[in-house]
């Protein structure tokens, strides 16, 4: 159903694109948009255990997108060094796809809150502010189908991996 990396060489392992995840702050977000137009939307996200977790509105664009279409891809660029000399880049990033869902109950907005809190808020009480915004808070979850990652031959040179 998806496609082979042309470029295998430079494929990631992938405990190390789950590794980019794990580490990265935001990615951004595509969709299918109005009139047939991609949408992708820069944002940030916790992922845990093959799961990416969004906050969001409870009304806009995306949630029109992911009415008309659950599928979705989600990017993340772990590093982007240019190289002037060699005139490239030394570049890792992710792409993950999967199918997103809008979560509907309490519950589940409460755990993808506490997700993303642990992330950009690690080892603060998060509690108050959780129950403060979720009666306002919309929430994502993209459940991952296929994961790739790709680095530049430098670094994965530089890795061991070739």
């Amino acid at each position: 159903m998806f496609r082979d990396m042309r470029r295998k060489k430079q494929l990631l392992p992938q405990e190390e694109a789950l590794a980019v995840l794990e580490r990265g702050t935001n990615g951004v977000l595509a969709l299918s948009g109005d009139d047939g137009y991609p949408y992708a939307v820069p944002i940030s996200y916790a992922y845990r255990d093959g799961r990416l977790y969004f906050h969001c509105a409870k009304t806009g664009h995306k949630l029109d997108a992911i009415a008309r279409s659950d599928k979705a891809s989600f990017c993340v660029v772990d590093q982007d060094q240019i190289v002037p000399e060699e005139f490239t880049t030394y570049f890792r990033s992710v792409i993950a796809f999967g199918r997103i869902r809008v979560l509907e109950t309490e519950e589940e907005r409460r755990r993808a809150a506490e997700a993303l809190c642990a992330k950009y808020a690690p080892g603060l009480d998060s509690a108050g502010e959780i129950r403060k915004s979720l009666p306002a808070m919309g929430a994502l979850e993209l459940t991952i189908e296929h994961l790739t990652g790709k680095e530049a031959i430098e670094l994965h040179r530089q890795r061991g991996q070739g």
